[in-house]
């Protein structure tokens, strides 16, 4: 993985970390359902985003490896199964 990928991938990490720091504290301050959930469906979606990102990069690399080596069955099956993996 490519180090600005790393890095924008840490940032997301980390404002997820930060939003779910939030729920915490809205949950301890009496704050409504809809309010908690609202936030909970933003970090949803930040997650898949981020799993998305390295999925696509993951994809993008073995399938690069794939193309200087020709085609490895097993290699593409794993690549397959994250996808499968992620998505259920």
């Amino acid at each position: 993985m490519a180090d600005d990928m790393k890095k924008d991938i840490i940032f997301r990490l980390r404002t997820i970390k930060g939003h779910i720091d939030g729920i915490e504290k809205m949950v301890e301050e009496g704050k409504t359902c809809d309010e908690i959930l609202l936030q909970i469906a933003a970090i949803k979606s930040s997650i898949e985003k981020v799993g998305y990102s390295i999925l696509e990069n993951h994809a993008k690399e073995c399938l690069v490896d794939i193309e200087k080596q020709g085609v490895n069955v097993e290699k593409v099956n794993k690549v397959i199964q994250s996808v499968l993996k992620f998505v259920k």
